[in-house]
């Protein structure tokens, strides 16, 4: 892994510079090269040093590229052998040798078939696509770059993924499929632009594509770009190609001046890095370009060029490569063989398997089958008492369900006990002060004080409006007892929340003092008066806002039992609005609810009071009450503090 991590750096490193022979990109990759710790880290930057001296210095790319293939072979180190393997063919085949060039990179995809690390083969497939190129094989060439298109795309290498779409272009540009040529060049220069390179060799191509499309005009323009861009980065061979190809243009012009002077700069360039390829190239304009005007200047040329062309594509190199293609695609077919009857093996082994296991699978079903009818009769005996057991739970279920309704019941009915008695009790006074009064009017009557009497007759009047306004009250008390104990009819109305939270908060209180007349708590309100009223079913969340206060007061007092005087419980109830929702917080600082347990507070029958105390109801159905509003109930609890319920309702 640290093999892997160390060359993707240096090689990114190379990346960064793009590929320019700057002194500092070299100095740096050099001092690596001499302060490097162990072999690994020394081959991998002699690997990425290959890397960057091939468009420049092709001598010293494969002088290091040498040098990191022994000491990896030495250490065997596998994944460094394929990788330089793969670059040493790229470089190999620009100098013109061919053959080499294919064995090293037929030699780079054996490895990396052994080993199983087919993800490094771009560079050797870039390679062999490049020699068939050269070949005018252009077919083989796209299959190659194929492959080195779907590992790039797969990886992470953009640097590999736009010169496999380059040399994709190249090979359909010599196919004469000027469409597709256009296309992939044109992905060439989208994937170089993702790390700031301009690739001076695209632009050539696509001047090769200008021509044959009958626009040399435009292929001058473009062969020009790309000779400034090789002149910028320093980059012998783009300028080798560069100058060839606006010497030939020159040539079909009948520009011969011109097409010398460019093709004697493509000579010198060529054969300051040794490329044969632009060597033979330019010798051969030079020799047509002299023949008209110097005979024996051209012949000169003429034999450079016989030269490097024998050199290239001499008898010797064609059979040479032909040999190597021929093991090559001998050694795939025995692959292929291989992995067929592998799976054919694979096949067989299952076939077998599948018999056996059919063959258990029959025993079994037979096995079963014979116990099949005293299981079944056993099955039959178990569900009907399982039957019996689900029938008493759910009469249980049911049982609890309403001895908590009627727990609930009962402590609303003992608060309101408490609130029906202040107005019935103003009824009763104001009753009997209006019999005292009615015989005093009739005193003043008979006595003809008339101012005394209508003043005694205003009196009376203010007191009945007092009788009926506590009336109204007792009333509204009674129905919301009335409401609580019959079943919800589940029809959700407008209702006051405000209201209905203040009405249910007293009514808890006093239920719990009923049972506790030494009980005291401070109660806190804060109701958002800008709410107005919600669509719920009053009854249902009535019950709820009913068993969280119960459960608060419970908590508060529990607290205070223990803690003595020292503790003053509280509890506080705020509504507010937020967004499209109204949010109910239950407060209290009673004993709060142990973290271990908060999860399950909410589930049917778990409680925490005493056996007797609590049905452990309460809560769950609170939740699904909360949950059928489309609403959401949640609990925040810090254990000796007190505890927070929020209730959060939908507006509409």
């Amino acid at each position: 892994m640290i093999k892997t991590f160390t060359l993707t750096i240096l090689l990114a490193f190379v990346c960064s510079v793009g590929f320019t022979q700057t002194k500092e990109a070299i100095d740096s990759l050099q001092h690596q090269l001499a302060t490097a710790k162990d072999d690994t880290s020394r081959i991998n930057a002699q690997i990425a040093l290959c890397l960057l001296y091939r468009l420049g210095n092709t001598d010293s790319s494969m002088i290091y590229g040498q040098q990191a293939l022994e000491s990896a072979e030495k250490i065997k180190y596998v994944r460094g052998q394929i990788n330089v393997l793969g670059f040493m063919s790229i470089v190999t085949g620009q100098r013109g040798n061919l053959p080499k060039s294919m064995e090293q990179g037929f030699r780079s995809l054996q490895l990396a078939q052994q080993f199983h690390l087919e993800t490094l083969n771009g560079a050797a497939l870039d390679g062999i696509g490049e020699d068939y190129i050269t070949l005018k094989d252009y077919t083989k060439a796209i299959s190659y770059l194929r492959k080195y298109i779907l590992i790039e795309e797969k990886g992470m290498n953009d640097e590999g993924l736009a010169y496999a779409y380059y040399d994709m272009g190249v090979a359909f540009e010599g196919l004469n499929q000027l469409d597709s040529a256009k296309f992939y060049e044109k992905k060439a220069i989208e994937t170089f632009g993702k790390y700031h390179r301009e690739e001076p060799l695209v632009y050539q191509t696509i001047g090769d594509i200008k021509i044959k499309s009958g626009n040399p005009g435009e292929a001058l323009n473009y062969y020009q770009k790309s000779l400034q861009i090789a002149l910028k980065n320093n980059e012998s061979r783009a300028l080798a190609y560069a100058y060839n190809k606006i010497a030939a243009l020159y040539k079909t012009a009948n520009q011969s001046d011109s097409a010398i002077y460019y093709a004697q700069k493509g000579f010198e360039e060529s054969k300051l890095i040794n490329q044969k390829k632009t060597i033979l190239e330019a010798a051969t304009l030079l020799a047509d370009l002299y023949e008209p005007k110097d005979t024996k200047t051209s012949l000169q040329y003429l034999k450079i060029a016989n030269a490097y062309k024998d050199s290239i594509f001499g008898t010797g190199n064609i059979e040479a490569v032909q040999t190597l293609v021929a093991h090559e695609e001998q050694r795939q077919k025995e692959i292929e063989a291989a992995r067929v009857a592998y799976q054919n093996q694979l096949k067989q082994y299952a076939l077998i398997a599948g018999l056996a296991i059919l063959l258990l699978i029959a025993f079994f079903l037979y096995r079963n089958n014979r116990k099949e009818k005293e299981a079944k009769k056993l099955l039959q005996n178990k569900n009907e008492v399982i039957e019996q057991t689900l029938n008493h739970l759910k009469s249980t279920q049911a049982q609890l369900i309403q001895s908590e309704k009627m727990a609930s019941l009962g402590e609303l009915t003992a608060g309101i006990a408490h609130e029906i008695q202040n107005p019935l009790n103003f009824v009763n006074n104001f009753s009997e002060v209006n019999s005292e009064m009615i015989d005093e009017l009739k005193n003043e009557l008979a006595t003809g004080n008339l101012q005394l009497a209508n003043e005694i007759a205003d009196d009376i009047k203010s007191n009945e409006q007092k009788i009926i306004h506590h009336g109204k009250r007792a009333d509204a008390i009674v129905k919301s007892m009335l409401q609580h104990s019959r079943e919800s009819s589940g029809k959700k109305e407008p209702t006051d929340i405000n209201a209905l939270c203040d009405e249910y908060l007293r009514l808890s209180y006093h239920g719990l003092r009923s049972k506790d007349n030494g009980f005291n708590a401070e109660i806190k309100t804060d109701f958002d008066p800008s709410i107005g009223k919600i669509n719920i079913v009053p009854q249902d969340i009535g019950r709820v806002l009913l068993n969280l206060f119960n459960n608060a007061f419970y908590a508060v007092n529990k607290r205070q039992e223990a803690q003595g005087k020292e503790h003053e419980p509280s509890v506080s109830v705020t509504t507010n609005k937020s967004g499209n929702s109204v949010l109910i917080t239950v407060r209290d600082n009673g004993g709060g609810i142990p973290e271990s347990i908060k999860e399950k507070i909410f589930q049917p029958f778990f409680t925490t009071k005493p056996t007797g105390s609590g049905t452990g109801l309460g809560l769950s159905l609170s939740y699904d009450i909360v949950k059928a509003h489309g609403g959401e109930i949640k609990v925040e609890s810090k254990e000796g503090e007190g505890s927070k319920f929020i209730i959060q309702l939908p507006v509409v």
